[in-house]
């Protein structure tokens, strides 16, 4: 007898690896910490930024502008407190970072909200018929 076959679409669910689970953190790495939770802030940030449901590719992106956003934050902060810092690395890590965040399209710009003269009509007579004074 031939061995049985699966029911087309009905195969098990793959498993989904920590790092892939809701932007889970890094294996190994404590979440707690204060550069972690700095990481995770940025990263929540950014995906509210790209419109909240970024692809694999935009996640990925993201990843990697939040550890130079780090980075350089701890850089500053060490010059903050009279430490040199390699202004090559940082300058690279800077541009880095810029370049990143351009390929995630984070130009954010004023958004109209004025309505056009039909959606005004439109609202002003709905408001009419249910009765809502202005």
């Amino acid at each position: 007898m031939p061995p049985a076959s699966k029911p087309i679409g009905r195969s098990k669910p793959q498993a989904r690896a920590k790092i892939s689970n809701k932007f889970g953190l890094l294996p190994d790495v404590d979440g707690r910490s204060l550069i972690m939770r700095r990481y995770k802030d940025i990263l929540a940030q950014l995906v509210v930024d790209i419109g909240g449901d970024p692809s694999e590719a935009q996640t990925i992106i993201a990843r990697r502008a939040c550890t130079i956003a780090v980075w350089c934050e701890q850089a500053e902060a060490s010059m903050a407190n009279g430490n040199g810092i390699d202004i090559g690395e940082f300058t690279t890590a800077t541009n880095a970072l810029r370049r990143l965040l351009s390929d995630l399209g984070l130009e954010r710009r004023a958004k109209n909200v004025t309505p056009d003269v039909r959606g005004y009509m439109e609202l002003r007579a709905a408001e009419k018929a249910a009765g809502v004074a202005r």
